[in-house]
This record gives structure tokens, sequence and C-alpha cells, in this order.
């Protein structure tokens, strides 16, 4: 039938997190990693929906809109019936942007006059209501997101963050409205447009407000969310969830943990690994500003230690600590030479025959598949909410399951539940 919905996410985890919901609601999902040079019919790609992931959420405000109207292009050359920007459940953002610059170049180039915003996941304690997002049962501004080292959130209310951003005015769709139903959120869509506002932050506070606002948002060209609007767009399509449409080959291999998050979920999950005894490697950014070689470091130790079960190489750290490596190199200097050498691992890992890879973090998520040399990933079933298995397959023909995790998602045991649940897929 070819592709129906054409997505662009800000990040390659958040491009996984979207490409999850909607093989969970029953499409089938490709996810390609930046845009292609070529351009293709759609109906070669063998999906219904194609994530095409960028690395623009924390880029410059021009290189991000140039990215993404490139992302635009490709899909709309293949045929993409909606367009579907992705960005962070926790809104990541500044006042330059990077959400409100390339909302309104992507409503230019598609000649939209309007459309909407919200972030909500409330599987993952993502909620919008009255505007303001919520993490977990608390604001925005007071979780953990106000200590972010590239886009602190200290406003919770999403249409002052978002007018910041943004020369169209911004207004409101609220919880009241939601749930009313699909007609009565389009009734409040056509209000907004006659008072002026080009976006409308959308709440939500369940799934089923979220399927509700998708019904309603069925005639939108461009929609902007997190991913949980992913569960309300599929049956727009007629599609129904089904099992097919997250099936892999079969896994094998050795396995790892790559992170390089600083979040404080990924902290959490660290320690569950290092408190169970498993394998561990700390790479410490001053020794690699110093000129030591810690990813031969790093490998080395997994030489000695991958035939017992996972290994993990990780650089995550406490808000303190992360702060004062800051200091002392810069902030983009020291998370450039985490990724760098995390990246290494990583092809190094694979070298040595790891072919089940948890990666932890976005920035460094992108650095891994792109080492890698991975350009399409087969979006197969899901680990915790907005994290997925994936498949990729290698330039010498193995297939590699990988899993690209945001730093806010899954639970404390989430590295090592998920390479259990891959051997039960597999079983």
């Amino acid at each position: 039938m070819g592709i129906r919905l054409g997505c662009l996410a800000d990040d390659f985890t958040g491009a996984t997190d979207l490409a999850n919901n909607l093989v969970r609601a029953g499409m089938r999902v490709v996810q390609l990693i930046d845009v292609p040079e070529d351009r293709i019919d759609g109906q070669a790609i063998d999906a219904d929906a194609v994530v095409i992931a960028l690395k623009s959420r924390t880029t410059p405000a021009s290189d991000a809109v140039d990215a993404s109207l490139r992302a635009l292009a490709w899909l709309r050359s293949a045929g993409a019936e909606q367009i579907y920007f992705k960005y962070c459940s926790t809104f990541d953002s500044t006042p330059a942007g990077n959400i409100g610059p390339v909302t309104e170049a992507l409503m230019d180039a598609l000649g939209a006059d309007f459309t909407i915003a919200t972030p909500a996941f409330p599987d993952n304690g993502r909620t919008v209501f009255k505007g303001h997002l919520f993490v977990g049962d608390v604001l925005l501004s007071d979780s953990g997101m106000r200590h972010h080292p590239l886009t602190p959130m200290t406003d919770s209310n999403l249409v002052s963050v978002l007018q910041a951003q943004t020369g169209r005015p911004v207004g409101l769709v609220d919880h009241t409205v939601v749930a009313g139903g699909a007609d009565a959120v389009r009734t409040r869509f056509d209000e907004l447009r006659k008072e002026g506002a080009g976006v409308a932050i959308v709440d939500a506070v369940s799934n089923d407000d979220l399927v509700r606002l998708g019904e309603a948002a069925r005639d939108l060209p461009l929609v902007t969310a997190g991913s949980g609007l992913a569960i309300g767009l599929p049956a727009n399509w007629g599609f129904e969830p089904s099992a097919a449409a997250a099936q892999l080959p079969p896994a094998g291999g050795h396995a790892a943990v790559v992170s390089g998050s600083v979040s404080t979920a990924t902290n959490g999950q660290v320690l569950e690994f290092l408190r169970t005894g498993r394998p561990a490697y700390s790479v410490d950014p001053l020794r690699i500003a110093a000129g030591e070689d810690v990813a031969g470091q790093a490998l080395a130790f997994a030489d000695a230690h991958l035939g017992d079960g996972p290994v993990l190489v990780y650089s995550t750290e406490a808000p303190d600590t992360v702060r004062a490596v800051q200091v002392r190199l810069g902030a983009a200097e020291a998370g450039e030479l985490v990724e760098r050498t995390l990246a290494r691992v990583a092809q190094g890992l694979v070298e040595r025959g790891v072919r089940r890879l948890v990666v932890a973090g976005g920035e460094t998520s992108g650095a891994v598949v792109q080492a890698l040399g991975i350009t399409r990933l087969r979006i197969g079933p899901q680990i915790a909410p907005g994290v997925p298995w994936c498949a990729a397959t290698l330039p010498g023909g193995d297939t590699l399951h990988i899993t690209l995790k945001s730093g806010n998602f899954g639970g404390p045991d989430f590295f090592t539940g998920s390479l259990a649940l891959l051997e039960g897929e597999a079983s």
C-alpha cells in the first residue's frame, strides 16, 4: 500500500520510541538513520510507516531546520500521506529551539496553517494537564530534567515554553475538550484557527486521550508530538494491533551494554547492573582528555568477560560529577569525547562477536549507529514503554539485534531484562 505515515525524530532513541508505538498499533515500521541520499518508491521499503532518525535535538536551530526539511522532502517523495515530527516526552528544548523553529519550517513547507503539540506519553509517566507537563507525579520543572546539561527544563507550562520559540500564536486544547471526543477536539481546532493560533498544546492524561486526539488529527498534514500520539494514528488507516508487525530474525552471539546517558533512570540501571556483580567498565572523560586509550582498555576488559555473559561499558555519572567534568572540559567537548569513545567501543564489541547490543542515551545511540554503519532498522517487540528491540543487517550480512534506549526510559533492571526478553523471543 506504500507509506501512510512519514516521521522524523530529533534523536535516535526518540525515533525507535516512536516506531515502537506504531508497531504496537499494527504498522510495519522501518527506521532510517538520517536522510537517505537516494529517492525510492515508498512501496519498495515494505513498510506502512517510515521513521527518519535525525541528530537535531541539540544542534543549532538552523541546522535542525535544514535536516528536518531534508527529511520532509524525502518522506514526501516516498509518498507519505501525513507527516509526524517527534520530539522528547520531556519537550527538551531552549528558548532558541529546536522544537518551535522546526515546527514552523515544516508548516511552511507543507502549507499548513495549524498543527498540534503534545509530548504526552502516559505509559511512561508523561502527562499534560492544563498545558503543564508532568513527569510522573511532579511538574517537569521539579523533575530531574531541571538539571539537564544541554536543555534544562525549568518551566512546565508548554504554552509559554513553545511560545518563546515560535512567532505563531500558541493555544491550548484542555482536558475537558479532549474528554469530549474527536469531534469536540476538531471544533476546538477550528476555534483556535479563528483566534489566529497556529499551534495548539493538547492535554492528555491517558492513552484514551491520545486515541481521541489521533482521530481528531486525521486530516492535519503535520502533527508534532512525543511518541505517545503514535498509538492513536494507525487506526485512521484501518490498522489494528498485530504480533506479526513486530517479528524479527532469531537472535544470537555475545551480549553487551553501552551506556552514555546521564539521566536519573539510567544511573539507576547502571547501579542495578553493578549490584548483580556482572562485569562493568567505567569510562572516565578526564582520562580520555588526557590522551589515554580508554576505548582500547574497555575492549581489553570485554575480551576477558564476554564469554561469561553481558558486559557493561558506561560513562553514566551523577549530575554533580557530570557538572564537575563539564567545568574542566566544557560541556560540548566532554560529551563529544564520551560519544566518540563509546562509539569505538561499540565497533570493537561487534567485531568481537556481539550480536545483542543495548545502547543507552540519545546522543550515544546516534554515535553508535553511525559508527557501525547502520542505515536501516526493522522495528521489533517492545521491551519497555517506548523501547523496542530492532534488527539491522551488518556490512558482512550478519544480523545485529540492537535497542536504542532514551536515557529517561526503562525500569531499574532494564539492561538484563531486555536481554532476557530477546532470549525468550528466540526460544
